[in-house]
């Protein structure tokens, strides 16, 4: 659990999928439908300037009647985003999304975008460690490995 996020992004690699901050809420959701995620960042320019989600969509656009044509992503997205730095540990991680309700947290190096994680990303790699320990186990007690 001290294992620092830097880990799963090179693991996983360090694309992130963006929006400009000038998009209609309809263009974000083509483009996110189109790469199948669930969210993107909002840039403007290279500064981070929010993050766009499912969830917007839904409580932001749909809940609150307005026209997706018309309405843009600035004005919907999540904009105070909670960033983390590499060296933050899974199990703060693990923290953050229980405690702020989030599934995705970008990673940002000296003030720029370096990673996207998500709360797929933690699942998938405490699953891969769970199965390692327990072949290690299962191996220690067959008697493949010395005491």
């Amino acid at each position: 659990m001290d294992t620092p996020i830097s880990a799963l992004l090179e693991r996983k690699g360090s694309l992130v999928h963006s929006v400009s901050s000038s998009l209609t809420v309809s263009a974000a959701v083509a483009e996110m439908n189109h790469l199948r995620v669930g969210c993107v960042v909002v840039l403007d320019g290279d500064r981070l300037v929010g993050i766009f989600t499912e969830r917007d969509v839904l409580q932001r656009v749909v809940g609150a009647g307005l026209d997706p044509k018309t309405t843009g992503v600035s004005t919907v997205m999540t904009g105070n985003v909670i960033t983390i730095p590499p060296d933050t540990t899974v199990q703060q991680v693990m923290t953050l999304f229980t405690e702020r309700r989030c599934r995705h947290l970008p990673v940002l190096v000296a003030g720029r975008l370096a990673g996207l994680i998500s709360i797929g990303d933690v699942s998938r790699w405490l699953v891969d460690v769970h199965r390692t320990e327990s072949e290690h186990l299962k191996n220690y007690i067959a008697g493949g490995f010395p005491a």
